[in-house]
């Protein structure tokens, strides 16, 4: 499911055997041999994004209809986290500068989606991932997940309307009941992501316009990428939306 894991072990191996190969009992430090693993690395799977399927239920119109933009002021851009073989992202190490390595996929990102009644009212959780966390070098840490929770009154209606925004914020939430106007471009709120050293990223309502991506909702991924958001580990980073945490961070995020 993870083709990554065989390249890695391969490139250990590899690795290990230069390693013997190239260190005689005395060998002057100038005739030393170093591996290049550049073109190894090109070879490594990066998922790609799934393409926004056309919206057929009730949901998945809704999902589409309030898609969030998300503004970055400084860090990573957000990344596709799976692909629909299950691959998964493996992440950045905290090295360089906040936005080092994850200015922007060549491939595209995503935002996913999962939504459904909490009490008397539908919460659409919109969530991105972002390859590491991480203020200044050495600082956060690999991998990143965000979301904002958007409460409307219901899907099913002519014209819903937004009830509150709730974006996460160090694993916990702000709370706007109601969004501010000018934090609302029609349906889409507007987000912000953001660190203020040394704390790690958040994300909070802004009034800056910011970027689009395609929409994947849960039940619209096949079984693999579902699988791979439940189960892969993602450090100190976890998955919003997945089966284990998204009827919790519901609860904590009520704003009612």
């Amino acid at each position: 499911m993870k083709r990554y894991v065989f390249l890695w072990a391969a490139l250990a191996t590899f690795a290990a055997v230069q390693a013997q190969e190239n260190t005689p009992e005395s060998t002057p430090e100038s005739t030393q041999k170093y591996i290049d693993y550049s073109e190894l690395l090109k070879n490594l799977p990066k998922p790609r994004p799934f393409a926004q399927p056309e919206p057929v239920t009730i949901s998945e119109k809704a999902g589409v209809k309030f898609k969030p933009q998300i503004h970055i002021t400084n860090g990573c851009h957000p990344y596709p986290a799976v692909n629909d073989a299950g691959e998964t992202s493996g992440g950045l190490k905290t090295k360089g500068a906040p936005s080092a390595g994850c200015k922007g996929s060549g491939w595209g990102s995503q935002v996913y989606g999962r939504s459904g009644w909490k009490n008397d009212v539908w919460a659409i959780m919109y969530s991105w991932y972002f390859p590491k966390d991480s203020p200044s070098t050495g600082l956060g840490h690999r991998h990143d997940w965000e979301h904002v929770i958007v409460w409307i009154d219901n899907p099913d209606v002519e014209n819903p309307r937004i009830l509150a925004v709730t974006p996460s914020a160090h694993s916990g939430y702000s709370t706007y009941r109601p969004p501010n106007a000018d934090t609302l471009d029609g349906t889409s709120a507007k987000v912000n992501y953001e660190s203020h050293w040394p704390v790690n990223h958040a994300l909070d309502s802004t009034s800056e316009g910011g970027d689009f991506q395609d929409l994947i909702m849960w039940d619209q991924m096949t079984d693999n990428a579902r699988r791979a958001l439940n189960e892969v580990p993602w450090g100190d980073a976890n998955v919003p939306m997945n089966d284990g945490n998204f009827g919790p961070k519901l609860d904590k995020a009520w704003p009612f």
